[in-house]
């Protein structure tokens, strides 16, 4: 069983509605925190990404789920292709 923290969950579920596109920071940060008062975004979602990757572990193909798409920003990959 994987637990996950509320954030963890709401990005993971995000990036999965739609495997394979790619989502910025940004994108990511707006979805998620909505209301909430700005921080650094960034930061926000590298933190939340990271410790997803962490509990999730990889894919059957072993490459993470949550994969970075450099300079743009990450997508989800279910590795079933």
């Amino acid at each position: 069983m994987i637990v996950l923290r509320r954030k963890e969950f709401d990005i993971l579920s995000f990036l999965a509605e739609h495997p394979g596109w790619v989502y910025t920071k940004e994108q990511i940060y707006v979805s998620i925190w909505r209301d909430e008062h700005p921080v650094n975004v960034d930061n926000a979602v590298t933190c939340q990404i990271k410790q997803l990757r962490k509990k999730l572990g990889n894919n059957p193909k072993g490459t993470p789920y949550i994969e970075t798409v450099w300079g743009v920003g990450y997508k989800f990959s279910h590795g079933m292709k």
